[in-house]
């Protein structure tokens, strides 16, 4: 049966990684702007050793571009459109899967798409320019938080109306494909869209993930239960010898139901009253 449920964005908690991320990419955003007003030559040199540029990888083996570049914005605009869809999207896949593997979905994909683009680059045919900012790791939430409510609708502002969280997707997708085709197929918006695909292989490892750690699980339980039995048996023989070797019958210390005799009635049976009781 077909699962329509309606999702309207409120105003979500501000914690966990959504908050750490969201104040770390705003605090880098204000550092380039104050650098640039104040000192442009090392706001440049920030800004550039931080954006993803495929010239700067090859020539001079920049790889933690891959990383930097989902945290560097120097237009307003960007900044607070990626940073307002990772508070609204993001906070409900936050709650489904964890602080943790949210971010690692959103450092990951981000990465993910980074690496893409850039060996896409490398053909010369596309992937064009730099690319910056969270556009790629904002669209793999998007992604994800299609992939855990499909079917969903969502009311987005400022559309009177619902719409079904598979077309938002496939809308984003749309612009994102105008915009890389109508700009010179550059970097940028390549990268964006590869974000969407990114989002998705992280959905699909994720559960691939689970489902393999669940099994290892399963093993290490059995191989555990393997050692402990191994060792009553271990233990089981060590008694018989000792039994044997001092010529004494199990029963004088174990009862018909394997629990081990309280000294003090051996006592009793001999005379004898010790001062207190046992304990099995």
């Amino acid at each position: 049966m077909r699962r329509d449920t309606t999702f309207q964005f409120g105003l979500p908690r501000f914690y966990g990684a959504v908050r750490q991320i969201i104040l770390i990419t705003v605090a880098i955003w204000i550092a380039i702007v104050l650098l640039t007003a104040f000192d442009r030559p090392i706001g440049d040199l920030l800004y550039g050793l931080g954006v993803l540029n495929p010239a700067s990888v090859l020539r001079h083996g920049s790889v933690w571009q891959f990383l930097t570049y989902g945290f560097v914005h120097r237009d307003p605009w960007q900044v607070l459109f990626t940073m307002v869809a990772v508070f609204f999207i993001g906070a409900p896949v936050q709650d489904r899967i964890g602080s943790r593997k949210f971010a690692e979905m959103y450092i990951v994909s981000s990465v993910l798409a980074g690496v893409a683009g850039f060996l896409l680059a490398l053909t010369g045919y596309l992937g064009f320019g730099p690319a910056i900012g969270a556009g790629a790791a904002a669209n793999a939430v998007l992604m994800v938080f299609y992939l855990l409510n499909r079917g969903t609708s969502i009311y987005l502002f400022p559309l009177p109306f619902q719409l079904p969280v598979g077309w938002v997707v496939v809308g984003i997708g749309a612009i994102e494909a105008g915009y890389f085709l109508l700009n010179g197929f550059i970097l940028f918006y390549l990268v964006e869209l590869l974000g969407l695909g990114a989002g998705y292989l992280w959905y699909k490892m994720m559960f691939r993930r689970a489902s393999v750690s669940a099994i290892m699980q399963d093993r290490a339980d059995n191989w555990r239960n393997r050692y402990y039995r191994w060792k009553r048996r271990r233990a089981a023989r060590k008694f018989e010898v000792y039994m044997r070797k001092h010529q004494d019958d199990p029963k004088q210390y174990f009862d018909e139901y394997g629990n081990f005799k309280p000294p003090d009635q051996k006592k009793k049976s001999d005379g004898e009253h010790g001062p207190g009781g046992w304990v099995n």
